[in-house]
Order: structure tokens, then C-alpha cells, then sequence
């Protein structure tokens, strides 16, 4: 095993995947105290290249190898759908507490052995799923939670962005792949399909489009719209493209029998007898600092990301230190990988079957599922 080279106290983190990994996880593992001692990446070069900026020391095409250090206390996955269940599995089976990115697997199948493993191992396992710690959809799950709409009947998510509407437009080649795990629906919507499984409840049956907005052909989807219905009886949609032109729209809201709750940017709105007003976010909900809005391309999305990554790797932190994990937030784990994979291959299926309904089943209740 190689010797640790990480100061003090800080315990050892792996990052693999060159992109994401090093934009986001890197410097959200340092923020939550880790230390990051490799990088791994699939092109010898360009990981060194880029784990020398980044400051690591260790540089690999070998999780193995990486794994072998003696320093190495936890992992984060951030590379294609495609290859996530080997290397979480890889992981998780050395005894490593994992992050794994969504979309969480190629399937449910894939899932439930990622899942099956890490509790096998013991381990912290979470997903990606950062945006649970945003400000505006933390502080509208706990007002949902509350009661802030009474009994929720109605909810609507709808996003238009400008991300590749120009054919142009550079983003990495898996995302239009659908045999990677590419396409918006694992992209965007699985953040979505989150969300609403933490605000609103577990899905019970769906029925879904997907289709390619901008000019190309052959390849996945940059559009999906889903119309489901929860155990709970909402009855929603979601309804999202990434091929829009112009400037960002969309539509975040839930009706109840006594209420309305919505969002508008960063703030969370409430409509009810009383009137309307906006609800102030609570100290423990709040983000650290964002990094300044960027020009660079690369980091479009950084100020938005960082934060909320930050705070999940918080949550690993607390873990390996054996602490009290913070709970704020519910932190996703692999079930909630699970449970997600369900409603998205549920999607593919309506839409390969021109849009028939799919029942789920029983819920699964993943999203209260404790952290092991």
C-alpha cells in the first residue's frame, strides 16, 4: 500500500471521473474537510493533467491501484451511468464509503446490485442527488411537510433550458448516447423524480414521452415529459427539454386543498387564506458562499453546484468520523438510487410503448430509509 501523504487529520478521498469530479467533487470533498490523494480517469494524460491542476498528488487509470492506498477512507463516482455499478461495487467492496452520481445505474436491475453490495460491505452509501440541499426545495419540503398546502392534490414541474439547443453546443459525447446511460431523462429529470419522491411521496403509476427537440437525429432524448400519479393520490407532471432557446423558463408548484407552494428562483412562495408570502430560509438550511458566477464555460453551473455538494459530502464526513450525521436534509442513499432507477425505466417503457400507463407497484419508501 502506498504511504499516506494527506496533513493532519483530514481522511482520504478518491475522486473518479476527470469532469464532474474534478469541477464539483474535488473541491466540495476539500470544503467538508477531506483530503483528495487521487484522481482517476480513463486517458492517462489528461488525468494527470488535470489532477495537477486540481493539486492531487496521485494520478491513475486504476482504481485499483488507488484503492490500494492505506489513506483511502472514502470514493466518489462522477463518470458515465454506464460504468457506475462496476466501480461503486468495486468500491463499497474494499470497505470505502461512497458517493455515487446520478443517474444512478443503466437500471434497476444494475441498482439493487450496487445496493445489495453496499450494505453488504457495511459502508455509507450516497447518491448524487445534491440539490436536495438547495435552499428553496429544502425549505419547500419542509413546508409541504408541515402542512403549508394541507393534503397536496396538484403538482407541476416544467423546465425549458438553453443547454443544447445548438447542435453545436459542446457536452460530453455520452450524453446523447443512450447505451451510456445518456439522454435528459437520467440527466435532469432524475433530480426531479427526487425531488418529488421527497416533497410529495412514491410513484404509483406513469405514463411518459421522450423525443429529441433540438436538429439531430440518432440520438437520446433532450426532452421527456411524465404525467404520474403518487400512492398518495397527486396526480403531476413533469414536463422538461434541454434543447430550449433564449432565456431559462419554467414552473415549480404544488396545489393542496388548502394551499399553494411554489418557487421562483431561489425563494419558495406560499398562497393560502392568510395571503401570500414568501418563506424565509432557517439557518439550518442555509448554503456556504458560492464561488463568483463564471464566464469560463466549464463552470456555468459551478455556483449552483458546489454548495449543495459541499453539504453531501458533509454528510460523508460525518460518517467516517462516526458522528451524527447531520439531518437537515434526509441524505440520499442507494436505495434512493433504487427507487429512482424504478421510475425512470418505468418512463422508458410508457415511451417505447407509446406512452401506455405503467404501474409501479407498492411504494418503496426508499426516501426514509436511514443511512446504514
Amino acid at each position: 500500500m502506498a504511504p499516506s501523504d494527506r496533513p493532519g487529520d483530514r481522511p482520504g478521498a478518491v475522486v473518479v471521473g476527470t469532469g464532474f469530479g474534478v469541477r464539483v467533487h474535488v473541491p466540495a470533498l476539500r470544503a467538508a474537510g477531506f483530503e483528495v490523494v487521487a484522481l482517476v480517469g480513463t486517458d492517462a494524460d489528461r488525468t494527470a493533467r488535470r489532477a495537477e491542476r486540481a493539486g492531487v498528488r496521485f494520478a491513475t487509470t486504476d482504481l485499483a491501484a488507488a484503492l490500494a492506498r492505506d489513506d483511502v477512507v472514502a470514493v466518489t463516482i462522477a463518470t458515465p451511468p454506464a460504468t457506475h455499478a462496476p466501480l461503486a461495487i468495486a468500491a463499497v467492496g474494499s470497505g470505502r464509503h461512497v458517493i455515487c452520481e446520478k443517474p444512478f445505474a443503466l437500471d434497476a436491475a444494475e441498482a439493487r446490485s450496487m445496493l445489495a453490495a453496499a450494505e453488504a460491505a457495511g459502508v455509507v452509501h450516497l447518491v448524487g442527488h445534491e440539490f436536495r440541499w438547495a435552499p428553496e426545495r429544502a425549505l419547500a419540503a419542509r413546508a409541504l411537510a408541515a402542512g403549508a398546502v394541507g393534503e397536496p392534490r396538484f403538482a407541476t414541474f416544467v423546465s425549458h433550458v438553453p443547454l443544447v439547443g445548438d447542435p453545436a453546443a459542446r457536452v460530453p459525447d455520452w450524453w446523447f448516447d443512450a447505451a451510456a446511460g445518456g439522454g435528459w431523462l437520467g440527466a435532469s429529470a432524475s433530480h426531479v423524480v427526487d425531488q418529488i419522491r421527497i416533497w410529495l411521496g412514491e410513484f404509483a403509476s406513469l405514463s411518459a414521452t421522450l423525443g429529441v427537440t433540438s436538429a439531430r437525429t440518432g440520438v437520446a432524448e433532450d426532452s421527456c415529459t411524465i404525467r404520474f400519479r403518487l400512492a398518495n393520490g397527486v396526480a403531476g407532471v413533469l414536463h422538461q427539454t434541454a434543447a430550449a432557446w433564449g432565456t431559462p423558463a419554467g414552473l415549480t408548484r404544488v396545489d393542496g386543498t388548502d394551499g399553494s407552494l411554489w418557487t421562483d428562483g431561489d425563494a419558495v412562495w406560499v398562497a393560502d387564506r392568510s395571503g401570500t408570502r414568501a418563506l424565509p430560509v432557517p439557518p439550518d438550511l442555509a448554503l456556504p458562499p458560492a464561488p463568483d458566477v463564471s464566464d469560463d464555460p466549464r463552470h456555468r453551473f459551478t455556483h449552483l453546484e458546489l454548495g449543495p455538494y459541499t453539504r453531501c459530502c458533509e454528510v460523508l464526513r460525518a460518517a467516517v468520523d462516526g458522528r451524527p450525521l447531520p439531518d437537515a436534509v434526509p441524505p440520499p442513499t442507494f436505495a434512493d438510487g433504487v427507487a429512482g432507477m424504478v421510475v425512470l425505466d418505468a418512463a422508458r417503457a410508457s415511451a417505447a410503448a407509446d406512452g401506455i400507463r405503467i404501474d409501479l407497484g407498492a411504494p418503496t419508501g426508499a426516501g426514509h430509509q436511514a443511512v446504514p
